[in-house]
């Protein structure tokens, strides 16, 4: 298949040789002859005798082209002959119907042989890749320190001893695990508050990767770990968008993600649910994250594990969930360094007492002013109190409205009888005349 392009490149050689009267040449080949260069007849050769060329062999003349033997067509004889030829030669009635050349009859032979045997095969191949997850997992296990967990159908929920995330642990300079517990007299729901950027949604994936890879048979990364009998993992972590999907972000969390783990998780589920209700208004996406979480809580015993993470720090503090041994409240520990906000990445019992947005805001590069206003008009909302523009602001923009106003009237031709001030007036002063005032 690659021998035309094979021998242009060929031909291209060979012209860098020849006379520079000479404009083209090409490299053909002929069944039983061989490899020939070929070359376009010049008007100066009229006998045989001018058909000559130093170096080459002289073979015949056709439609006006002659055809040569050179040291490099000598070579494909001795490299490649009648090697085509032989590809697609094919004997007749050795096929039930005729195939094209010698190769596709090999292939078609072939593939009856494998045809054949195709229950060993695949079994061969089923077991060769059992073999590699299990050496993969093997591996993984030796090279990052993962632990053997344990499996207790009894138990219900799981326990893990200094877990760690399998993926950011390899990414981070530091790691710090963290522990789990549910079920029993540990709660059955876990809602974790804590800052933007604290840890939480590693914590909630640690928990579902590290469930994942007990009950598929790996080792864990892990100090210890038991699992009990989880029969679904049920995440609402992260949402595949598509415009294709003609769905907004907050619909795919609840028919994708939500909507699957509601209707179906039961008590041996584990549900993970990450900032589940921030896709719409802040109010609905409250209410209906407190809806589904008691949903759950109704079940009592039957309820799935759940790990919750949230910003809605008014979950709790407006009490929207009931009280009782169900209910676990943890948070990412925090500590506040001057104007600095320096994370722990720990777990523990409690809830946050901010989202410390603002933090976030400043590591992310927006500008002092805007992170000050925004603190400031947080501080409004959260007492009650009307929120007033900036003065200055107000002022500049009265100034560059007075400027505009000044230039139109600058612009003004009076001695233009088509001018009519009055609509002038009522169409540009007086409206302006409201944001200047």
């Amino acid at each position: 298949m690659g021998l035309p392009s094979f021998l242009t490149e060929v031909a291209r050689k060979e012209l860098e040789n020849l006379d520079s009267r000479i404009p083209s040449c090409s490299v053909i080949y002929i069944p039983l002859i061989g490899f020939l260069l070929s070359i376009p007849r010049l008007p100066s050769m009229v006998e045989a005798g001018d058909f000559e060329i130093e170096g080459l062999d002289f073979m015949f003349l056709s439609e006006e082209k002659l055809h040569y033997r050179s040291a490099r067509t000598k070579e494909l004889d001795a490299l490649l002959g009648d090697l085509h030829c032989e590809i697609r030669e094919v004997t007749p009635g050795s096929l039930p119907h005729p195939l094209p050349d010698q190769e596709t009859l090999l292939m078609y032979q072939l593939q009856c042989q494998v045809l054949a045997r195709a229950a060993v095969l695949t079994r061969v191949l089923d077991l060769a890749s059992r073999l590699d997850a299990l050496l993969a997992l093997a591996s993984a296990a030796r090279d990052y320190g993962y632990s053997r967990p344990h499996y207790s159908p009894q138990l219900h929920g799981v326990r893990i001893h200094n877990g760690r995330h399998p993926l950011m642990e390899l990414c981070a300079r530091t790691f710090v695990p963290n522990s789990v517990e549910c079920g029993g007299d540990k709660g059955r729901v876990k809602v974790v508050t804590g800052p933007n950027s604290s840890g939480k949604s590693i914590y909630l994936k640690q928990v579902g990767l590290i469930t994942f890879m007990a009950l598929v048979g790996s080792f864990v990364p892990a100090e210890e770990a038991e699992i009990g009998a989880v029969d679904a993992i049920f995440t609402r972590i992260h949402s595949c968008e598509s415009i294709s999907l003609g769905l907004s972000t907050f619909m795919i969390d609840l028919n994708q993600q939500v909507a699957k783990a509601v209707n179906n998780a039961t008590e041996r589920s584990l549900v993970l649910i990450d900032e589940f209700g921030k896709g719409t208004n802040t109010v609905d996406g409250l209410a209906l994250l407190a809806a589904v979480l008691r949903h759950w809580l109704v079940l009592g015993p039957m309820c799935p594990h759940i790990f919750v993470a949230t910003n809605f720090l008014s979950l709790v503090q407006l009490q929207l969930l009931p009280q009782g041994p169900l209910v676990q409240y943890l948070t990412m520990e925090t500590c506040e360094d001057g104007n600095d906000l320096v994370f722990f990445y720990q777990v523990c019992g409690g809830v946050a007492n901010a989202s410390y947005a603002s933090h976030t805001a400043a590591q992310a590069g927006l500008p002092e002013k805007l992170i000050a206003r925004g603190k400031e008009v947080s501080d409004l909302i959260r007492s009650g109190k009307p929120i007033k523009p900036v003065k200055e602001l107000l002022k500049e923009n009265q100034m560059q409205n007075c400027q505009t106003l000044v230039d139109k009237f600058l612009k003004l031709d009076l001695e233009d009888p088509s001018l009519d001030l009055d609509i002038f007036m009522s169409q540009e002063v007086l409206p302006a005349a409201t944001t200047i005032l």
